[in-house]
């Protein structure tokens, strides 16, 4: 099995034979990878709140997601990612990336979540390594 086969993962965010998995869907469409995401009660922390660390998980799949759409394996060296508010469970979540620089194997990529109401509560900034 290769570690890079979409059809035979079970990647937990986005392979649709993981069980537990959040089965995102990705699409990418003028230089933007966009997935959207509803979180239930079982993605919380605290009540009402989605888990940060499952917020980080889809900023870092959707970035991640950008390189595969365009036929580029990598692997994340680097993220940092900024929250400014909860981000609530049981609302329709869009979460987009985009490329900000890079050379070579290096890319640079952002990332945000953004609410129905157009706030975005937490944003990321990220360095992959082309493997």
């Amino acid at each position: 099995m290769s570690a890079f086969n979409k059809d035979d993962h079970m990647c937990f965010a986005c392979s649709p034979r993981n069980p537990i998995g959040l089965h995102l869907q990705f699409s990418l469409e003028d230089g933007v990878c966009r997935t959207t995401f509803t979180a239930g009660e079982v993605h919380q922390g605290w009540n009402g709140c989605m888990h940060g660390g499952l917020i980080a998980t889809l900023l870092d799949e959707v970035m991640a997601q950008w390189l595969w759409l365009q036929g580029i394996a990598g692997m994340t060296a680097e993220m940092t990612t900024r929250f400014s508010r909860p981000v609530p469970v049981g609302v329709p979540l869009e979460v987009t990336a985009r490329q900000t620089g890079g050379r070579g194997r290096l890319f640079e990529l952002a990332a945000e979540i953004a609410l129905p109401d157009g706030q975005v509560p937490v944003h990321a900034r990220a360095k992959f390594l082309k493997v």
